[in-house]
């Protein structure tokens, strides 16, 4: 059975995409930015808590402090980067809860007032929207880098708050049409490797 997306679509989210080594100089802008919230937003989580939250590095200044925390294989990159967006988990989620979860009154308290629960639950559902995240940056024919290796503890305590959790850096652009701009696609796991049936 085929896929009921246009396999053109299928191509730009999957097979085609690539994580970027090299950015060209083509900026990304505020409307691309805001097309792909418009998107993914949409992305299933748990109770509808949506606990990611995208802290866009944009300035020189900025950049170069995020970049002196970040191990030395993405220092590079990421100052070549058009917009690098630091994904985290908010674990005060709940707060919200009340206008993004209407059907049910008071699951605020209900399912998430104590902190250790809010955390596990913030982490697993914002790890989802990152997926979502990098999807959507590729659906408006952009580039993502996602990395996890630096200091993520330096990169809470820089840029972020004790109520935000980080989960990675993702850099965000057009592929530079140079040599090593992109590595050549790896190879994938079968079906049988994956699926299982029981």
């Amino acid at each position: 059975m085929s896929l009921a997306l246009d396999p053109a679509a299928q191509d730009l989210l999957f097979r085609e995409a690539h994580t970027a080594q090299k950015f060209s100089p083509e900026p990304v802008t505020e409307e691309q930015l805001r097309a792909i919230h418009d998107l993914v937003k949409f992305g299933p989580t748990a109770f509808n808590q949506s606990p990611l939250r995208v802290t866009l590095v944009q300035s020189p200044e900025a950049r170069e402090r995020l970049v002196a925390l970040l191990s030395d294989g993405n220092k590079a990159k990421t100052a070549s980067a058009p917009v690098t967006a630091i994904l985290s988990a908010d674990a005060e989620f709940h707060q919200e809860l009340d206008v993004l979860l209407p059907a049910i009154p008071g699951a605020k308290d209900m399912f998430f007032s104590e902190r250790p629960v809010r955390e596990r639950s913030a982490l697993s559902n914002a790890q989802l929207q990152a997926a979502y995240f990098i999807i959507g940056v590729r659906a408006a024919g952009l580039a993502a880098g996602p990395m996890t290796g630096g200091d993520m503890e330096g990169i809470r305590k820089e840029f972020l708050d004790d109520d935000h959790l980080p989960l990675m850096v993702v850099n965000i652009g057009r592929i530079a049409e140079e040599e090593g701009a992109h590595y050549p696609r790896a190879p994938r796991l079968s079906y049988e490797q994956v699926f299982t049936t029981v």
